[in-house]
C-alpha cells in the first residue's frame, strides 16, 4: 500500500510542478489548489507510514 501511495504522490507533485511552469494566462488555479492538497495530504500519510514503521 504505502508504495501505492508513494507513487501516486510522486505523480502529483510532478503535475503540480508542470501546472506552476505554465504562463499565467494558462495557469488553471482550481486545478493547482486541488493538486497540492492531495500532493500535501499523501505526504502527510507517507510521513506518518514511515514513522510508525520507525522503532526506537
Amino acid at each position: 500500500m504505502i508504495y501505492i501511495v508513494s507513487l501516486l504522490s510522486t505523480i502529483i507533485w510532478i503535475t503540480v510542478t508542470r501546472e506552476l511552469g505554465k504562463t499565467s494566462d494558462r495557469t488553471n488555479v482550481p486545478k493547482i489548489v486541488t493538486l497540492m492538497s492531495a500532493g500535501t495530504l499523501s505526504t502527510i500519510v507517507l510521513t506518518i507510514s514511515l514513522f510508525q514503521e520507525i522503532r526506537f
